[in-house]
């Protein structure tokens, strides 16, 4: 009877053993992927910023500027997609909408950004876009990997259409959680003014007949849960200029928009909350679920091997029957 449950514990630690590596390595790469229909917002505000009048051209302090960001997953979008392309494939529709302290719009830059669901690199394909733009993404946008790497990525920024290296500059520790730095500098770039300007009856075309230009650079920063690849904080110090051309008159330039750009509170409140959920799942399959059928396998191992050795052990020896004298005659 010990033998054969020692038969059954074995096969048992062979199989959560085999299990352990199989998560990790197959199962988890499988798994782990970004959801089609997946939707968010955030709102980011420039506190003391500096913004263009298009009324009189002159740039003035403002109280606050607000950023309001929205992500989109295009289901359909995605099937369509897969079939030509052979994996699993995310389409994100993005709009940056940018408010001043009235109310009124400043800019807007929609995006539609098609990735693959499980390594976010870029899948091209028809659609892919800035501003209605045709381009060919090079790098990362919005999310890293899963299980990020303490390295260098390249980052796709929007306003240039270009992809430049984003730096890791550290580990650090924001509300609780393990995050690695990045950032990224864009040095002074022109850049093409957006479809949607904010005063009616100007157009991009008719801004570029008075030979004026748009410019910009920013600082990018990213506080990234590595083990999600999730952002759970981002800012930008951000500088946009108008540049010559007979709209701004006798000057050279004119700030359109200067401000630190940062992420407001309940959204950050809110990120951190949903990256650590999503952290303690990844960890299942990459750490305790693998760790733990391991050290399960080998526990059931262990008993499988006493049990062996005990029925192999010889019993303790018969004991003896009294026999009876036989009676003695005189």
């Amino acid at each position: 009877m010990r033998r054969k449950a020692s038969l059954i514990l074995l096969a048992f630690a062979v199989f959560f053993a085999a299990l352990s590596p199989l998560l990790r390595w197959y199962a988890f790469p499988r798994l782990a992927k970004i959801p089609a229909n997946q939707y968010q917002d955030m709102v980011l505000e420039a506190k003391d910023a500096t913004l263009l009048d298009y009324g009189t051209m002159q740039a003035k302090k403002v109280p606050k500027v607000t950023i309001v960001q929205t992500l989109k997953g295009d289901v359909e979008a995605s099937d369509r997609i897969e079939k030509t392309a052979g994996r699993d494939v995310v389409v994100w529709d993005s709009l940056s909408y940018v408010q001043g302290p009235d109310g009124k719009m400043v800019s807007k830059l929609p995006e539609r950004y098609i990735f693959d669901a499980h390594s976010q690199d870029p899948v091209h394909a028809t659609g892919e876009s800035v501003d209605g733009d045709p381009v060919t993404r090079e790098g990362i946008e919005f999310k890293w990997p899963f299980r990020t790497e303490k390295r260098d990525y390249e980052y796709f920024d929007a306003q240039t259409r270009t992809s430049a290296p984003i730096h890791y500059k550290g580990t650090q520790t924001f509300r609780g959680v393990k995050v690695y730095y990045f950032e990224q500098t864009i040095p002074w770039t022109k850049v093409k003014f957006p479809k949607v300007m904010p005063v009616q009856g100007i157009t991009p075309e008719s801004v570029a007949k008075t030979g004026t230009t748009r410019w910009y650079t920013t600082v990018r920063r990213f506080w990234v849960e590595p083990v999600t690849g999730a952002p759970v904080y981002g800012e930008e110090i951000h500088k946009e200029e108008l540049r010559g051309g007979t709209l701004l008159g006798d000057r050279d330039k004119v700030t359109a928009f200067a401000g630190h750009v940062k992420m407001r509170e309940d959204y950050i409140k809110h990120t951190v909350a949903l990256v650590k959920s999503n952290r303690t799942l990844i960890l299942l399959l990459t750490s305790y679920l693998p760790w733990g059928f391991l050290l399960l396998g080998a526990a059931l191992l262990s008993l499988s091997l006493y049990l062996e050795a005990r029925s192999r052990r010889p019993g303790d020896p018969a004991p003896t029957e009294a026999v009876e004298p036989e009676p003695v005659n005189a």
